[in-house]
């Protein structure tokens, strides 16, 4: 008899549910949230276990890989799935989870979400950084001119680097206020280091990674925008073809029918907002920076005749995941040209 299991994590503990292939429950229980407890708790069973389902989680790669790496059949399921499934119960507790989970997973009702590499993982938590490093600064230097504003202090348009010396200009005899700024600038220096040396790091990473310096001849499409796709997507073999990929970043609409009634809507932005972002200003710099011009700024300025700039560089940015999808698939070069140009 095959055996199946859900868990249903939490920072401290995970509710385990395990059932039979008839659905009764065979055991349940609780253990602290940490692969060697959780695997010593399969190891114990010594029962077949056909599947073992965790919903997608903060702690969802650290127990995933380490139960693989210990042979055991864990399946990582989508969380809206989870969710929709899981609304069907009347009380919703940690145990009645872990016990719909074990459902799921009996009568193979879910979604399989593809578990990032460990590579992946760490690009991804670079840029993570790296973008919190440099918001950061930007929310101090905003708040510097808001405090600054109120004395009637204006710092007007100044660029990064010429920011601290006008912000000393403005408080120089103003002590009081000097005492207030002061600290916040030395603040916004090391948060600016900081973004500096997490740059430099990713410069270093795409400098090295052939898959990156391919994307980079996109035109548009730089060294963070490459190295955030390579980490999103992690492995190319993953989405059956190219188009596919649009709609895992969110880049496609919404669409609502029900009879007579038929409505499309906004893009449906789901899953990766950091990278849907990177995409959208990479199209956006593609169609007002970039000066040479190519087959696909041709297209893209067609769309925005006919149905706006926004709506034509929403396009861009899908139509762009799915040229970098396919460049990193087969190895090839972007084509300037539409007569040479693969069809995307």
């Amino acid at each position: 008899m095959k055996y199946y299991a859900g868990l249903d994590v939490s920072l401290k503990e995970t509710s385990v549910c395990i059932l039979d292939e008839t659905g009764a429950v065979f055991r349940e229980l609780k253990a602290p949230s940490h692969p060697e407890d959780l695997i010593r708790v399969f190891e114990a069973l010594d029962k077949p276990l056909a599947r073992i389902g965790l919903e997608a989680g903060p702690l969802l790669q650290w127990l995933f890989s380490a139960m693989v790496e210990a042979g055991l059949p864990a399946v990582c399921i989508e969380t809206r799935h989870a969710k929709a499934f899981l609304q069907a119960q009347i009380n919703k507790t940690d145990r009645n989870d872990a016990r719909g989970i074990a459902q799921m997973m009996r009568v193979n009702l879910f979604r399989p979400v593809h578990v990032k590499t460990l590579t992946s993982q760490r690009r991804r938590a670079l840029l993570t950084a790296r973008k919190l490093a440099q918001e950061k600064a930007i929310a101090i230097e905003n708040d510097i001119r808001g405090i600054l504003r109120n004395f009637g202090l204006k710092v007007g348009v100044v660029g990064t680097a010429g920011f601290e010396a006008r912000i000393r200009e403005l408080v120089e005899g103003i002590p009081d206020l000097a005492c207030v700024i002061m600290p916040l600038l030395a603040v916004r220096q090391k948060l600016r280091e900081t973004f500096t040396i997490l740059h430099r790091q990713l410069l270093a990473i795409t400098r090295d990674d052939v898959a990156c310096r391919r994307l980079m001849t996109i035109p548009g499409v730089g060294p963070v925008v490459a190295l955030a796709f390579t980490s999103t997507v992690d492995v190319p073999a993953r989405f059956k073809n190219s188009k596919a990929v649009g709609p895992a970043l969110g880049l496609t609409p919404r669409r609502n029918q029900s009879g007579e009634s038929d409505r499309v809507g906004r893009i449906s932005r789901c899953v990766d907002a950091m990278m849907r972002t990177l995409l959208y200003e990479a199209a956006h710099s593609l169609l007002t920076r970039v000066q040479k011009w190519s087959w696909l700024k041709a297209w893209a300025m067609s769309v925005a005749k006919r149905r706006g700039l926004q709506r034509a560089v929403v396009a861009l940015a899908r139509r762009l995941a799915v040229i970098m999808h396919r460049m990193w698939s087969d190895g090839s070069q972007f084509r300037w040209t539409r007569e040479t140009a693969a069809v995307a």
